[in-house]
C-alpha cells in the first residue's frame, strides 16, 4: 500500500488529522500529556508517602479541584469573550512554571505537604481556565463536521499518556525520586507552546465580548436548562464527576493496603485504567459517522458504577487490573459521549460557557467527591470507598433516568389529551 493510499485511509478513519491546525495541537499534546500524567502519579504518591493519610490525599484533591468549583463559570465567560489561542498560550506557560517550581522543591529536598497543597491549588486555578478553553477550541481547529473525531483522538492521546506516564513515573520514583517526574513535565510543555504558536484557527464570530460576567453566566445557564439535551448530559456528568473520579484518593491506598503492591502497583493500576480508556477512545474515534446518543451515555455510566462496586470484592491484583481496565473503557465512552453532545448542541455564543459547566460538573465537584472518598477510606478502608462511590453513582443515574422518563411520559400525555 502506497503512502497516498495510507494517508487516504487514515484521513477517512481519523478526519480530524487532515487539518493542519489540529495536527499542531495534537502532536504537542502527545508529548505534554505524558508529562502531565507523570506529575499526577508522582504528586499523589509523594503526598501519600509524606503523610500516610487518605484524608490528606482527599484534602489535596480539594485544593487542586476547588478552584474549578468556584471559578469554572467565570472561566467559561472568558473563553467565550477572548481569543482562545492567546488564553492557551498563557495557561500552558503557567502550568510549565508550576511544574518547574515543584521539581525544584522536591529535588532540593525542601518539600513539605503545605507546599504541595499550595502548588496544587495554583495548578487547579490555571486548569480552571485552561480546560473549557481547550475543549471549546477544538471546533476552531477542525470545524463541526470533524469535531467528534477530534474529541475522540484527543482522548486517545490522553489515555495513551495515562498508560505510559504512570509507568515511567513509577520507575523514576523507585530509582531516582519524584522530582524528575515534575522536571520532565515542565519540559514537556515546550512542544505545546511551539505548536500553539503555529496554529492559525478558523475565524469564529463572537458576539458577547462585553457586559456583566454574572449576567453572562446566568444567560448561559438558562440556555443550558432550556435545552433538554444539554441539561440531561450535565446532570449525568455531575453525578459521575463527583463520585467516580476519586481514583487519585482510592488507588494509592488500595494498591498499598489491599493489594500490597506499593508504588509499582499504584502505577500499574493507573496504567490498566489507561489501557482500557485508550481502547475506548480508539473505538469511538473509528466511529466517524456515529452521533452521540443518550442511551450510550446512561448505559456506560451504569456500567462504571457496577465496576466500582465490584472492586469491593476483589483482593487479587490481576483481577483488579482487569476490572479497572474495563472501568477505563466505559469511563471514556461516557465522557466522550457527553463532551460531543454538549459541543455539537451548543451555539458558538455559549460553547465556552457550556464547556465550563462540563468542567465544573466533571472536575469542579471533585473536591466534594475526594473529601467523601477520603473520609470513607480513612474510616472503613479503600474497598468500602469503591463500594460507596459506585453505589451512589448508580442510584443517582437511575434517579435521573426515572425523572426523564416521567417527564417525557407526562409531556406525551399532555400532547395526546384533546
Amino acid at each position: 500500500m502506497g503512502n497516498n493510499a495510507i494517508a487516504s485511509k487514515l484521513g477517512k478513519t481519523f478526519p480530524a488529522l487532515t487539518h493542519k491546525n489540529y495536527r499542531y495541537f495534537w502532536f504537542g499534546q502527545c508529548i505534554s500529556l505524558m508529562g502531565t500524567w507523570m506529575q499526577t502519579t508522582a504528586q499523589q504518591w509523594l503526598v501519600y508517602t509524606i503523610t500516610k493519610s487518605a484524608f490528606l490525599l482527599g484534602i489535596l484533591g480539594v485544593a487542586q479541584f476547588g478552584p474549578m468549583l468556584v471559578f469554572s463559570l467565570f472561566a467559561g465567560v472568558l473563553a467565550d469573550r477572548y481569543p482562545k489561542k492567546a488564553i492557551l498560550l498563557f495557561t500552558q506557560s503557567a502550568l510549565m512554571i508550576q511544574a518547574f517550581i515543584l521539581a525544584t522543591l522536591v529535588l532540593s529536598g525542601h518539600i513539605h505537604y503545605w507546599q504541595v497543597l499550595l502548588l496544587a491549588s495554583s495548578l487547579g486555578l490555571v486548569n480552571t481556565l485552561d480546560m473549557p478553553t481547550r475543549q471549546s477550541f477544538m471546533v476552531e481547529l477542525v470545524g463541526r463536521k470533524d469535531l467528534t473525531n477530534a474529541i475522540a483522538l484527543n482522548s486517545t492521546i490522553v489515555n495513551l499518556a495515562r498508560i505510559i506516564g504512570p509507568t515511567i513515573a513509577a520507575l523514576l520514583m523507585a530509582s531516582v525520586g519524584a522530582g524528575f517526574c515534575f522536571l520532565l513535565n515542565g519540559i514537556s510543555f515546550i512542544p505545546v507552546l511551539i505548536g500553539l504558536s503555529l496554529i492559525r484557527p478558523q475565524t469564529i464570530i463572537v458576539t458577547k465580548r462585553t457586559g456583566n460576567m454574572i449576567t453572562s453566566i446566568v444567560d448561559g445557564l438558562k440556555y443550558i436548562i432550556k435545552k433538554p439535551v444539554l441539561a440531561c448530559a450535565v446532570l449525568a456528568v455531575l453525578d459521575v464527576g463527583t463520585f467516580t473520579m476519586n481514583t487519585n484518593v482510592l488507588f494509592p491506598v488500595y494498591a498499598d493496603q489491599v493489594l500490597h503492591k506499593g508504588v509499582n502497583g499504584y502505577g500499574l493500576l493507573l496504567s490498566a485504567m489507561g489501557i482500557g480508556s485508550l481502547v475506548g477512545a480508539l473505538f469511538i474515534a473509528t466511529k466517524v459517522h456515529k452521533e452521540p446518543n443518550r442511551r450510550t451515555m446512561f448505559f456506560s455510566s451504569l456500567i462504571i458504577a457496577t465496576l466500582l462496586v465490584m472492586v469491593f470484592f476483589i483482593h487479587s491484583y490481576y483481577l483488579a487490573s482487569i476490572v479497572i481496565a474495563c472501568f477505563g473503557f466505559f469511563n471514556i465512552i461516557f465522557m466522550n459521549t457527553v463532551n460531543s453532545t454538549l459541543q455539537l448542541n451548543s451555539s458558538n455564543e455559549y460553547r465556552g460557557l457550556t464547556m465550563s459547566v462540563y468542567t465544573l460538573a466533571l472536575g469542579g465537584t471533585t473536591p466534594i467527591g475526594n473529601l467523601f472518598a477520603g473520609v470513607v477510606t480513612e474510616k472503613f478502608g479503600s474497598s468500602v470507598g469503591f463500594l460507596m462511590c459506585g453505589a451512589i453513582t448508580g442510584i443517582l443515574i437511575l434517579a435521573i433516568i426515572g425523572r426523564i422518563r416521567f417527564t417525557e411520559k407526562k409531556l406525551l400525555t399532555q400532547l395526546q389529551t384533546p
